[in-house]
């Protein structure tokens, strides 16, 4: 069931005028940080802005054609994904929630045509009601990320980012539950073995990260974070995703929720660019100098603009910002 490279060339035929090559464009002023030309693969740029969009059409399309409808679980994008793909084969989607997604990302769901369930605190909650429509009305379920289907559509980004700079040193991958870093990372190596592949995420909440460290997937508790679309756990019975992290990351990096602040501000201001939390974590790896020192260009993936803008507003305009029962402290930008 472990997907290959043959898989991911497969994927990027069945996504193909859905799903679009995304822009690499250059920073300026994050190159000049790290000394090496920093380039940012815009997965804004999907027509639903993210990354998602490429494992949910690649799922989808495998469905059988007397399938009744999809089901996921999702904490924003997946869902906004599946949403997208079941309309293009006008199928029913229901998209299970839990209550810690901002409202943005659920009525963009809803936009989209599918049905939409929350409840609970917790992904696994949400993933618990998927499983449920899944046996009870016979849809199919597509995993966020434990999924062959899912991975080597991801996957798809590797081959882009190798095809256009070859000479890429080191890719920064935001990290949740593994679909995204894993897939990229079996595409990359594959290609160039030498590469380095790092995930980056939140300090608090970082499922893949403990699971790596405990050696078999972990439970963590979820809690509330700027990054929002990297919330949620592994799942103890991953079949996939973690194994390939294990094997293929060369490293897992953590940042705080004031670098995320401060990278979100720095993406805005100096590359004029709206995106999610989650997209900014390499910017604030860099920027918090938690990476080794590259020996050659950096590509980070930026990957979603599905942001909740009364959130992003207050972070670009330096307010504070509460989380639950925790308050990011305002900053200037370049202060």
């Amino acid at each position: 069931m472990r997907p290959v490279l043959a898989d991911v060339f497969a994927a990027r035929r069945s996504i193909a005028g859905i799903a679009v090559h995304t822009p690499l464009v250059p920073s300026p002023y994050l190159s000049g940080l790290a000394g090496h030309d920093v380039l940012l693969k815009l997965e804004i740029a999907q027509p639903i802005g993210a990354f998602k969009l490429r494992g949910a059409v690649n799922a989808v399309a495998a469905l059988p054609a007397a399938c009744a409808g999809v089901t996921c679980c999702s904490t924003g994008n997946h869902g906004r994904g599946i949403a997208y793909a079941a309309r293009e084969r006008g199928l029913r989607a229901v998209v299970c929630m839990s209550q810690l997604v901002p409202q943005a990302k659920i009525d963009g769901i809803r936009a989209l045509g599918a049905e939409v369930r929350i409840g609970g605190n917790s992904q696994d909650e949400a993933q618990a009601e998927s499983s449920r429509l899944a046996r009870e009305e016979g849809l199919a379920e597509v995993p966020p990320f434990d999924d062959p289907a899912v991975i080597a559509g991801q996957g798809t980004i590797g081959l882009e980012l190798l095809e256009d700079r070859p000479d890429l040193d080191t890719i920064l991958v935001p990290l949740s539950g593994g679909g995204l870093a894993g897939g990229i990372a079996l595409a990359a190596k594959a290609i160039k073995p030498a590469i380095r592949v790092i995930g980056i995420s939140m300090d608090r909440g970082a499922a893949m990260h403990a699971s790596i460290r405990a050696g078999h997937p972990v439970e963590v508790e979820e809690v509330a974070s700027l990054a929002d679309s990297l919330g949620g756990g592994v799942g103890l019975g991953n079949r996939l995703s973690f194994a390939l992290c294990r094997d293929l990351l060369d490293d897992v990096v953590l940042v705080t929720e004031e670098d995320i602040y401060r990278a979100m501000q720095t993406l805005y201001f100096e590359d004029r660019l709206v995106a999610e939390g989650a997209s900014v974590v390499g910017i604030a790896a860099l920027q918090a100098c938690k990476l080794p020192k590259p020996k050659g260009p950096v590509a980070t993936i930026i990957s979603g603009r599905n942001v909740d803008m009364k959130v992003f507003t207050r972070v670009v305009t330096g307010q504070d910002v509460k989380l639950g029962e925790t308050t990011i402290r305002g900053q200037v930008h370049g202060a």
